[in-house]
């Protein structure tokens, strides 16, 4: 049987495929069961400093296995969309507070909760051919994995309503312009670029970014004192690292630091 998430590991960067091809990576349980703990337990991982999140095939992910929830609903159970709880909201949390950098290689269709899934990511790569598409009015529903919440981060609120509710595609040039791309490389040299990006990442300080993603998440949603005291904890924390010993060291002596993410 054909794991559907593959797990590669090279220069600390560990890169997860999404790995149903001929489905465009939608999202079934295996799927979203291997997404939720593989990053559960890349969280503890010390030997992963970055990880780069792609799709096998021609799409990045068209989100939710539809035929699969199809039979769910046929089902008649009383939580049809209890995967929201038991999925989506891990897999979110998680990608999310992930203490390390998240980059997001988007070729072709990205699509429902595979769009949101790379909006969750620190940066996202794509190509001429990729398209974002908020579907879920599309079947009736409102957002999940998190859209309601990077969406309107990543351009405004007034445009995140209006991608939820038009539903309408969003082409590569158009994603680069609102800031859904970070960069916009050849279709070909996406997975590469994402993989380069993350390994001079890894090579970073990374207890360093972890503190950046937790006081930005605090800086977007809280006020002024509640963003100093995030401020100040991460201070506290990365001034204790060697990492900042060291590349503190390095700049008196005039010389390049390395960083051990520690």
């Amino acid at each position: 049987m054909t794991e559907p998430l593959l797990i590669d590991r090279s220069d600390s960067v560990v890169t997860l495929t999404l790995n149903r091809p001929t489905a465009m990576n939608a999202l079934d349980v295996a799927l979203k069961e291997a997404l939720r703990d593989t990053l559960a337990e890349l969280e503890h991982d010390r030997s992963c400093r970055a990880v780069v999140l792609t799709g096998a095939g021609s799409a990045f992910c068209a989100g939710q296995d539809l035929r699969e929830h199809a039979a769910t609903l046929a089902g008649g159970g009383t939580d049809p969309l209890g995967t929201v709880r038991t999925h989506y909201n891990p897999i979110a949390s998680r990608l999310a507070s992930l203490p390390k950098p998240v980059i997001a290689a988007v070729r072709g269709t990205a699509a429902g909760a595979g769009a949101s899934l790379a909006f969750l990511a620190d940066f996202r790569i794509g190509g001429p051919g990729t398209t974002f598409l908020l579907a879920f009015a599309k079947v009736g529903l409102a957002g999940d994995t998190g859209a309601s919440w990077s969406l309107p981060r990543l351009v405004g609120h007034a445009k995140a309503v209006e991608l939820l509710m038009l539903a309408e595609p969003v082409p590569a040039d158009e994603a680069y312009r609102l800031g859904l791309l970070n960069r916009l490389v050849d279709d070909e040299q996406v997975l590469a670029t994402a993989q380069e990006l993350a390994v001079r990442l890894a090579a970073g300080p990374t207890v360093a970014y972890g503190a950046i993603k937790r006081q930005l998440s605090v800086g977007d949603a809280g006020t002024l004192s509640e963003a100093l005291a995030a401020e100040a904890q991460a201070q506290a924390i990365c001034g204790a690292t060697a990492d900042h010993r060291a590349a503190t060291t390095a700049f008196v002596e005039k010389r390049r630091p390395t960083f051990d993410g520690r």
